[in-house]
């Protein structure tokens, strides 16, 4: 109980004001105990910040993978099918999140940019899916080899961009339209149309 009261008052002191600003002392008071029981379950702000990204990859579903670290088998399954529809369909579902995973999203951006370590297990954690679509790619035998990698990067920066930035209203498109705009790209990179086309 007092650790997930820990986690979600960081997760809001980080989202309000951001988490360099925001201290360890910050955190515990938020949470109504003291730095000593912060410490009892957090050997620092950057452990708290691990166990933030542990929820954030349960609220997308991904699981622990030997190869990976993590992966999202609803992805790499979607990128095996490569169907505008099916993608259609799980970028709907993964865009519903937008607005509980975004604090996450936000808090890691925040701590890659004033902490060297965090920079790195961000990318790392992008890399995990990526991987995930390189593996869909793999799986179907669809796309050249040499590019699966390169096309990961491109969908998986755009829906980073989208589920980070995105509002009702915000770039004149509400999420169905969003959504839909999306999958067409992503059919485009990761369909047979890119197979014959690249």
């Amino acid at each position: 109980m007092t650790r997930k009261l820990l986690l979600d008052s960081a997760l809001e002191l980080f989202r309000t004001k951001g988490y360099a600003a925001t201290t360890v002392d910050d955190i515990a008071a938020a949470a109504g105990t003291t730095r000593v029981t912060f410490y009892a379950y957090f050997p620092s702000r950057s452990d708290l910040m691990r166990a933030l990204i542990g929820e954030l990859n349960e609220a997308l579903e991904r699981i622990d993978s030997p190869t990976h670290g993590s992966t999202a088998r609803g992805l790499v399954a979607v990128v095996r099918d490569g169907s505008r529809g099916a993608i259609t369909q799980w970028l709907t579902a993964i865009s519903a999140r937008w607005d509980s995973v975004r604090p996450y999203l936000q808090a890691a951006f925040e701590a890659a940019a004033v902490d060297p370590e965090w920079r790195g297990l961000v990318d790392a954690w992008f890399e995990e899916a990526i991987s995930d679509v390189e593996d869909g790619l793999d799986h179907a035998g669809r796309c050249a080899p040499e590019s699966r990698h390169m096309r990961g990067v491109l969908a998986i920066a755009q829906l980073d961009h989208a589920a980070r930035n995105w509002t009702p209203g915000r770039w004149g498109a509400e999420r169905e339209q969003l959504v839909d705009v999306l999958a067409e790209s992503w059919a485009g990179l990761l369909s047979e149309a890119a197979e014959t086309e690249g």
